[in-house]
């Protein structure tokens, strides 16, 4: 950790102050199905697989970058049943370039996640070499993790959800982790080269022509409840992969995701971005910021002002998403691994560069929170419309301002869980963490 933040240094001093809102402790009510044993779905749904695995059959089982809290079981699961079919297992990291784009990176992330040999029972092979299995006339090369070409087969095991760079019909999920995650960074960065808008189109492009190699077992989906734990867990037929399927499981993921309550915000505050919790460190979904050029933007929430307080030990350092947000503190600043930022933004192509930008920087969290709302452009302080989150992946409890007290009133889905408390710092300025 660095203390000394060059240019910066010159607004140390530089204080702001605001009075701020009393906050509202609100929970939000989501649909609370979710798969009851997360192993025994795992066995059930790779069930129509067993005729196709022979004594022996080596099999890559994929691992990716996010927080996904099922994931280890499923994984472990999907391993099992594997060996009793009579295969071989393997986990390899498909991350793209995250993890700082290093072998040893990438499994230090997974073990973040909580996927170790250990707590997976299998060997994890870890590479950042690529086999390039063909160039796709006018796109991309299709690249595959190198350990993952050797294997007999392969399983695609990834969460799907609605992608943060872009709209279509196949956004993040199995088709991604095979076109982009077992591509590595080589795969990721020829892909993001076209451009977010061209996402749509050469993700499943390249995963279809993967599946062609003959490589792809199958597909194990997890789309999760709002509570992000999995609401279901599905067999996806390679051939299905990145068609009409996936996107029917897209539907329902976008149907059960969780989001911010309320359509205008003065400002947001953010306790903590990261990798763990979205692949732009704040999910875009949620604050409603595409910030892509050449982008649309989202139709909801319209937030004037984000501040954003800390970045996740689980990223590394890796902030990148960071220019998503108007404001933070010097705390964050001095966390942040620029390399691995600058690997991830240029593996990105032209998402990149804009969301690695850094915000106004404040020394303390209360100047940062104070910035945002004094630039907000809310002329009456007790009018302004304030949502405290923890990150963007739980939105279950929420604090909001007692402006916003009608709103949640008239909301049925919100349920007021205490008394109005102050925004407390203590006496370095960092703003208290939640009862």
């Amino acid at each position: 950790m660095t203390t000394d933040l060059g240019p910066f240094e010159a607004v140390r001093g530089l204080e702001f102050d605001v009075p701020f809102p009393q906050l509202l402790p609100v929970r939000q009510r989501f649909d609370p199905a979710k798969v009851a044993d997360v192993a025994a779905a795992t066995a059930k749904a790779l069930e129509p697989l067993r005729s196709r695995i022979r004594p022996g059959t080596t099999v890559a089982v994929t691992a990716g970058s996010r927080g996904i809290h099922d994931k280890p079981a499923v994984v472990r699961a999907a391993g099992e049943w594997l060996r009793a079919a009579g295969a071989e297992p393997f986990v390899v990291p498909a991350m793209g370039s995250h993890g700082g784009a290093t072998a040893e990176g990438q499994v230090q992330l997974l073990a973040d996640l909580g996927i170790t040999e250990g707590s997976v029972g299998m060997a994890i092979q870890a590479t950042m070499e690529t086999v390039e299995i063909d160039r796709l006339p006018g796109g991309p090369a299709v690249h595959m993790d190198a350990n993952a070409a050797k294997a007999d087969m392969v399983l695609a095991i990834n969460r799907v959800k609605a992608h943060t760079d872009f709209s279509g019909d196949v956004e993040s999920g199995l088709a991604k982790i095979i076109a982009i995650g077992l591509g590595k960074q080589r795969g990721a960065e020829g892909i993001h080269r076209f451009g977010p808008a061209n996402l749509a189109v050469w993700v499943p492009a390249v995963a279809k022509r993967v599946v062609e190699t003959g490589k792809i077992l199958g597909g194990l989906a997890i789309v999760e409840n709002a509570h992000d734990r999995a609401a279901r867990i599905e067999l996806v037929e390679a051939g299905d992969i990145g068609g009409p399927v996936e996107s029917a499981l897209l539907a329902d993921a976008k149907r059960r995701m969780a989001t911010l309550p309320f359509d205008e915000i003065d400002v947001a505050v953010i306790d903590e971005m990261g990798k763990n919790f979205s692949g732009a460190g704040m999910d875009t979904n949620v604050i409603g910021r595409m910030m892509i050029r050449g982008s649309a933007e989202f139709d909801r929430p319209r937030i004037r002002n984000i501040a954003v307080l800390d970045v996740s030990d689980a990223s590394h350092g890796n902030a990148v998403g960071l220019g998503l947000a108007d404001f933070v503190p010097f705390r964050l600043l001095e966390r942040i691994d620029l390399r691995s930022v600058y690997i991830n933004a240029m593996t990105s192509g032209l998402g990149g560069p804009q969301r690695a930008q850094i915000p106004m920087a404040m020394a303390t969290e209360r100047s940062a929170i104070a910035a945002a709302v004094q630039t907000c452009g809310q002329a009456d302080p007790g009018a302004v419309t304030l949502v405290r989150m923890r990150n963007t992946l739980d939105l279950e409890h929420l604090l909001v301002s007692e402006s916003l007290r009608p709103a949640v009133d008239a909301d049925p889905d919100l349920e007021i869980t205490g008394d109005a408390v102050p925004m407390a710092f203590d006496e370095k300025g960092r703003l208290l963490p939640w009862e």
